[in-house]
């Protein structure tokens, strides 16, 4: 009884205190800001990429303009915005490994925010097979920190998972899949003493993109299911040559990144910038090989193929290559939304071979399966496409399909690719 009373006034005392009541204020407006920014970030992505496209009255121009914006990213991101490049879910992994405020500034702060922002733009300006899911996670893990630091928060590790959550939140109005995208992909594991953060955080960024862009689906509402013995065929078909794929593009970027940064050690500069100008090219000779379709996140090529517009054959081996050549490049930009691009075409090429009923509902599975087969994140990638798409009916089809992806991706590449990113970062801090 002497217990209980003792918990009950420090729960009031913990109520009236100023000092929590500034520190709630504090996570509560960090939250929030996530999430105006994730919207704000949004908009802006696809204004750039509609400016691309307007740009390009003649094709032929990306063989000029493509080059010189990777030039212009990837120069920014190792001068003026060092730290800023790639995908920013490996510098919010390493942040979280990091005692020292100095050395977790270098991978989260508000000066990246602006850098991952304008550079990522940029490199949709010109035609960048990127996302900008990724770098709203490193600005939503910067702004939360920069929160904690204006409130005298402490928990540092906790603040950089709440707020990469509420970027994946916000980004895709995605509430589920920012809670579990914390838990499988940033944290590895459950921890309860950071799930009330989280929480709050995806709750309050989903508030703020809500009331700025209303409730929507990312893909639409999907009513495609699976119908006759073909379409579940399908479902290991997918998860298998998902897993396949997927690691193979997650061993190619850390082999990759390995060599490359040997290479460019001699001149960094010089030989970073001579990189991005030949991924820059390749980006492009992709984009006139596709008739356009290549460049950008992929949005509109994975929409169509859901609601059963028909990719062209060779749309998921020249996203797969334009997008590899962007990951490779050192320019801001993520995976997620390519990703899922590439596994749309994957999946309709699959539905097409095997003559199913259901398109639209193979073409999320190969969503599911290639985006886990490259992230090793099999919950995150049918959670984060279920919500995306609205399929209720798919539910199970997907779980499936990236749990077998999961498992074949798991057999060829033993670490995740974004942990095996993160630990560049780490080293290159601890040298």
């Amino acid at each position: 009884m002497h217990d209980r009373s003792a918990t009950l006034r420090r729960h009031r005392l913990l109520l009236l205190s100023r000092r929590h009541w500034k520190m709630r204020l504090v996570l509560w407006g960090g939250a929030l800001t996530v999430g105006v920014v994730s919207v704000a970030f949004a908009w802006a992505a696809n204004r750039a990429q509609d400016v691309f496209s307007h740009i390009l009255f003649n094709p032929w121009l990306a063989l000029l303009i493509t080059p010189l914006g990777f030039v212009a990213c990837a120069f920014g991101a190792r001068t003026v915005f060092a730290g800023a490049q790639g995908s920013g879910i490996p510098q919010a992994i390493a942040a979280r490994h990091l005692k020292d405020d100095a050395a977790r500034a270098r991978l989260l702060s508000l000066r990246l925010t602006i850098g991952k922002i304008l550079l990522t733009l940029i490199g949709l300006l010109c035609g960048a097979s990127i996302g900008r899911e990724g770098p709203t996670v490193q600005v939503g893990a910067s702004l939360m920190l920069g929160a904690a630091r204006l409130g005298g928060l402490a928990r540092e590790r906790g603040l950089i998972l709440a707020g990469s959550a509420a970027g994946v939140a916000a980004a895709f109005n995605t509430p589920l899949a920012g809670i579990v995208f914390a838990i499988e992909e940033m944290s590895r594991a459950f921890e309860s003493r950071t799930s009330g953060l989280v929480l709050i955080a995806v709750i309050l960024a989903g508030l703020a993109s809500l009331g700025l862009v209303g409730n929507y689906s990312y893909f639409g509402h999907s009513t495609s299911m699976l119908k006759v013995t073909i379409d579940w065929v399908a479902v290991p078909v997918c998860g298998v040559l998902g897993g396949l794929l997927g690691a193979l593009f997650a061993w190619l970027v850390t082999r990759g990144t390995t060599l490359i940064r040997a290479w460019t050690r001699v001149a960094p500069l010089r030989r970073a910038l001579l990189l991005a100008g030949a991924c820059g090219l390749t980006v492009a000779l992709c984009g006139l090989a596709s008739g356009g379709a290549t460049y950008g996140t992929g949005y509109d090529a994975a929409r169509g193929a859901i609601e059963g517009h028909m990719l062209a054959a060779d749309y998921a081996p020249l996203k797969f290559l334009a997008t590899l050549a962007s990951t490779l490049s050192g320019i801001p930009g993520g995976l997620f939304a390519p990703s899922l691009s590439v596994g749309a075409g994957m999946g309709e090429i699959v539905a097409h071979l095997l003559g199913v009923h259901a398109v639209g509902a193979i073409v999320l599975l190969g969503m599911a399966g290639y985006f886990s087969g490259v992230v090793q994140a099999p919950i995150t990638s049918f959670v984060i496409i279920g919500e995306m798409s609205g399929a209720d009916g798919m539910v199970i089809p997907l779980m499936l399909a990236a749990v077998i992806a999961y498992g074949v991706s798991k057999m060829f590449q033993r670490q995740s690719l974004y942990h095996a990113l993160a630990q560049n970062f780490l080293t290159d801090l601890r040298r």
